[in-house]
């Protein structure tokens, strides 16, 4: 659903980001994936946590899309991972309604760059994946990653067509 900023009232506009400033995160996840070009799904999301399901409701009513669900240990979570959500109603609502702390300010602004280079598939090739990599570096503090960049690329150069024509080459 297309999101109309002028129908969301300024103080839960505000309300929303200065949560999200101190309890959300933007992020940029890879997983091996067999059927993709490089061997790696990008996925990007904007999430909040939160033991009360009512404030990640506002999220969810105000935004106009995002799912909620909860864990087993009572946590509720929302999280928008649609690609043209992200772009059409999570960007714009904090570019509106910004954050006040610096590290947020700049999570967000690497997140939207990511979000640029998804839309124009950058993400499917070597290059693409090796920006992003660099870009998701600076983003929650590096974050607790499954992967880390070089292990993605290393995976990628190692099993690229280019790199396996090369190597069949000099045989």
């Amino acid at each position: 659903m297309k999101l109309n900023l002028n129908e969301i009232p300024r103080d839960i506009g505000y309300y929303l980001a200065g949560f999200a400033d101190g309890e959300g995160s933007f992020n940029i996840s890879f997983r091996k994936r067999d059927d993709y070009t490089t061997g790696w799904k990008v996925s990007a999301c904007f999430n909040v946590s939160q033991k009360e399901r009512i404030i990640l409701t506002l999220f969810k009513q105000h935004l106009k899309c995002g799912t909620l669900r909860s864990r087993p240990d009572g946590i509720w979570y929302y999280e928008v991972n649609n690609l043209n959500a992200l772009r059409e109603n999570v960007i714009p609502f904090f570019w509106k309604f910004n954050f006040l702390s610096a590290k947020k300010k700049k999570d967000f602004s690497t997140f939207c760059k990511i979000i640029k280079l998804l839309e124009f598939n950058d993400h499917h090739s070597i290059e693409g994946i090796q920006k992003i990599l660099e870009l998701r570096e600076n983003m929650n503090n590096g974050g607790n990653r499954k992967f880390s960049s070089q292990e993605i690329l290393d995976s990628i150069i190692k099993e690229s067509p280019e790199t396996v024509r090369q190597t069949q080459h000099l045989s």
